[in-house]
């Protein structure tokens, strides 16, 4: 059982749209995801036009990989790079700490996590 950044269990992130890597509603992850989605964001508009600007188009339906497209209030998991490149560009979005994956402390300090935490996960 996967455990979150507090050290308890994962919680789900969103079940509507369904997120995840592994389309679980959780933020788990595995050795097949290369990029990472392991942090519960909460969308901001701020932090979706800088990740279309970054490259990462997170409002745009791609319906091949099952994305839904996302607007500011949806909670999805994303890459922790993505996420940490938004914290030093002032674009964060708020995090949702009882569901971004404990692997997340291996590049971030649970400090800089919490100063963008909102309280629960939305579903």
């Amino acid at each position: 059982m996967a455990s979150n950044v507090l050290g308890t269990k994962l919680q789900s992130c969103c079940l509507d749209p369904m997120t995840g890597f592994y389309r679980t509603g959780t933020c788990d992850t595995g050795f097949e995801d290369k990029g990472m989605h392991i942090v519960c964001a909460r969308m901001t508009d701020d932090f979706l036009e800088f990740a279309r600007f970054c490259g990462n188009d997170l409002i745009s339906p791609a319906p091949q990989y099952n994305f839904p497209g996302l607007q500011a209030g949806d909670q999805w998991c994303v890459c922790l790079h993505t996420v940490l490149d938004a914290i030093r560009a002032g674009k964060a979005p708020q995090i949702i700490l009882e569901a971004t994956h404990i692997s997340a402390l291996e590049f971030v300090d649970l400090d800089v996590l919490r100063k963008y935490a909102v309280d629960s996960p939305q579903d």
